[in-house]
Formats: structure tokens, sequence, C-alpha cells
């Protein structure tokens, strides 16, 4: 959406982080655990929560939660916000789980549509092709595709539309986050791995059918 690494890219972060309760409470109260079991003097570092904002060259934000050990319905808990309207992921499974609005269209009614209609008149055609395949693959069917998208590009000899420049992309967030925790929620600049290329990279994701 945001069209990173080609046509934009991810230039710093600033991260914080809550304390750290989750794990050990869940190492005390399982069955096999409790006080004295070894894993309960673990200090854990990683807070339950950590918020990491991230600024991108062409103007936009991404703010990132890491919640791993919080006790929730499984929730992804995607969200896009653009000038025209919004849409959020409040669902627990199913692609269609969710609320979406769309200022002009709803009349600025300030009230949530259900995203059924919406995700099912604009699905993309992959989904239409092979939703039912991509049923219980895994992540609400996003493995298969991710998987089958692979295959093709192999096959064909084509650009993987997820590459290597994304790869260090998504996995430099971590370790800087890190660090900036450390530092009291420090701006850390995040590495341009294409150097510069990313300006003149055409954006292949999700626009094509073939994969």
């Amino acid at each position: 959406m945001m069209n990173i690494n080609k046509g934009n890219r991810m230039t710093k972060l600033s991260s914080i982080a809550s304390k750290a309760r989750g794990l050990h409470k869940y190492i005390v109260d399982h069955p096999k655990g409790g006080e004295n079991h070894p894993n309960a003097k673990v200090e854990f570092k990683c807070g339950d929560i950590v918020n990491t904002q991230i600024q991108c060259a062409n103007g936009e934000t991404i703010l990132l939660t890491h919640d791993v050990s919080s006790p929730r319905p499984y929730n992804l808990g995607f969200r896009i916000q653009g000038t025209e309207g919004v849409w959020q992921d409040f669902g627990s499974g199913g692609k269609n789980q969710g609320h979406i609005y769309f200022q002009k269209e709803m009349n600025h009614s300030h009230r949530w549509d259900d995203t059924t209609k919406w995700l099912t008149d604009n699905d993309h055609p992959l989904w239409k092709k092979y939703g039912a395949q991509a049923e219980g693959a895994g992540h609400g069917g996003m493995d298969f595709f991710v998987d089958h998208a692979f295959i093709e590009c192999v096959k064909r000899g084509v650009e993987f539309p997820l590459d290597v420049y994304d790869y260090a992309s998504w996995y430099a967030i971590t370790p800087l986050s890190e660090k900036s925790i450390m530092e009291g929620g420090q701006v850390q600049n995040i590495p341009d791995f294409t150097r510069g290329k990313w300006n003149t990279r055409k954006q292949v994701f999700a626009l094509n059918d073939d994969y």
C-alpha cells in the first residue's frame, strides 16, 4: 500500500515499550509452571507491547505494534487511513471481517459500513480465481498466495513481488527498535538497502494477476 522500496521507502523510526509482565504470568499460571519453575526466574527484556512509529519518504507514517503475549481473540489489527476514508480489521478470522468508511460515499454519516460487499465487489482477481483453494492455507489464505507467487515467479523467470530489499527492510526494524527503546525512544535512521534505486523501481506488488 505504501510502495515501499518501489517509489517510496521507510526513512526513520522511534519505538517505546511497555513493561514486561505477560510471559511471566503465563509461566506462573500454567499447569506445568508455577512460581518455582525455572522459567519463572527469567527476566524478560521485551515489553508486552512495543509501539514503533515509522516515517516514509513520501510523507506517510506506519504504526507497528508488536504484541504477542497479551490475551485477545486473533486479530492482526490491520488499518489503512487516507484522506477519503478508512478500513479497519476488527475480525478474528475471515477476509471479509472488519469495518470500512468512505466519507463521500457515506455522506459524512460517521458510521461504519460492513466490509463484505465492498471487498466482494472490489476483490483482487487472484482472490476470485484461487479463493476456494486458499481456504485453510493459514493467515486467512495469505500463505497460499505467498507460496503461489514464489513458484510462479521461479517458473516464469520474472521479478518477485517481494524481494531481498523488502526482506532486509523488514528485518532491520527489530534491531533498530531495540536500539530506540534502549535510548528512550530516540529516532533511528533506517538504511536505504536499494542504494537510491527505490525512487525509480517499478511497483509490481498486488498489481499483476498472473502470479
